[in-house]
């Protein structure tokens, strides 16, 4: 069947939006129509060779879907189900699954972009194969994927709402809850507004913070911050940001640091943010060649923690219903994270507006 999607050829030039082949599904992959598509730095990190894949790849990690057709020995989803994508595909008896760790299964050794069984479902029209990032490719029409990616939600979550789920509201607020634990009364940074960094901010109004630093460049994102939840926000470009976090403190740090952007620069800013025994969490995926360099005896001598957060260390099945729920609820924004819809058509435009700053969230809707 034919399928429109956002395919990256070359690193650094304009995303080709084309028509590709799609093959049916085979054993334990569905069919899904795509119903929207976040556009994530993380789908402009793999244009750029910062998440790098070695040959063309269709974009998108952020999404939701109906199903049409399901493959042999599928027996949890059926056609008409409403669903989540996630990016990350699991077993569920690995020692990581089984230690909930479910982000970091070790069962599948596939090549990045493969589907399970080591080969493509998309081709273009001179048949070459293309990637599916994160194995799902959700900023294409239709998609064929592993039903382990799965999330079943409810049928009356908006579509476009629930794509946020699969990935920058997961990834943020279970930074927060999941990976540091944040706890009542805590004090709070996070370095990076964007889209993410939004959801942390979530996070961290729901873990009870006191004190809710938001961090930036860009004064739009500060506002966004603010609305978001943040109690304090500075401006990196005009003073210090570490001199700044502590003024908020009375000179100690917080208890807790996010790093939002990933960026080497300000990994070791959210590090050093922290107080004596604080923690620092990594959540914006750095470029796959950048280091980070701290004082190694300063580690000892403060007690300070710098982790990291994959996909907010997450169990999708369990934590994507939640968060939809807490959005039912009014705990939870998520109609306030969409800035703009997008096209298809429209990708470049979306990543142009990403990088000015302009959006919280843009999504690309197809129906």
């Amino acid at each position: 069947m034919k399928t429109r999607a956002a395919v990256v050829y070359e690193h650094n030039e304009p995303v080709v939006v084309e028509e590709l082949e799609l093959e049916e599904p085979k054993s334990n992959e569905v069919l899904i129509r795509t119903g929207a598509s976040g556009v994530c730095h993380s789908d402009l990190s793999v244009v750029t060779g910062a998440i790098y894949y070695n040959d063309a790849v269709a974009l998108g990690h952020e999404g939701a879907g109906t199903i049409e057709r399901v493959g042999d020995g599928v027996t949890d989803f059926c056609p008409g189900d409403r669903v989540i994508l996630s990016f990350v595909t699991y077993c569920g008896t690995c020692r990581m699954c089984l230690m909930d760790k479910v982000c970091l299964c070790e069962s599948y050794d596939v090549p990045r972009g493969f589907q399970l069984d080591g080969t493509y479902r998309l081709y273009n029209k001179s048949g070459k194969p293309i990637y599916q990032m994160a194995r799902i490719a959700t900023m294409s029409e239709y998609m064929v994927v592993p039903e382990q990616n799965l999330v079943k939600i409810a049928p009356h979550y908006p579509l476009e709402k629930a794509a946020l789920v699969g990935c920058g509201v997961t990834t943020g607020v279970g930074a927060v809850l999941n990976t540091a634990r944040v706890e009542p009364g805590s004090t709070v940074a996070v370095i990076g507004a964007g889209g993410v960094g939004l959801n942390v901010i979530q996070g961290a109004v729901l873990a009870r913070a006191e004190r809710i630093i938001a961090v930036d460049i860009a004064a739009k994102k500060l506002d966004l911050a603010k609305r978001f939840g943040a109690t304090d926000v500075v401006n990196a470009g005009a003073s210090d940001p570490i001199e700044a976090v502590r003024e908020v403190t009375a000179g100690l740090g917080v208890d807790y640091a996010f790093e939002v952007i990933g960026n080497p620069k300000t990994i070791v800013q959210a590090y050093r943010m922290v107080r004596a025994a604080g923690t620092a969490v990594i959540v914006g995926m750095a470029h796959h060649e950048a280091e980070v360099s701290l004082p190694a005896q300063h580690l000892v001598s403060t007690e300070r923690q710098l982790i990291g957060s994959f996909y907010g260390s997450c169990r999708p099945r369990v934590d994507m219903p939640k968060l939809l729920s807490l959005y039912e609820e009014g705990k939870l924004k998520l109609d306030e994270l969409i800035t703009r819809h997008y096209r298809l058509e429209q990708i470049n435009e979306a990543f142009a507006d990403m990088e000015a700053g302009e959006n919280a969230r843009g999504v690309i809707v197809f129906d």
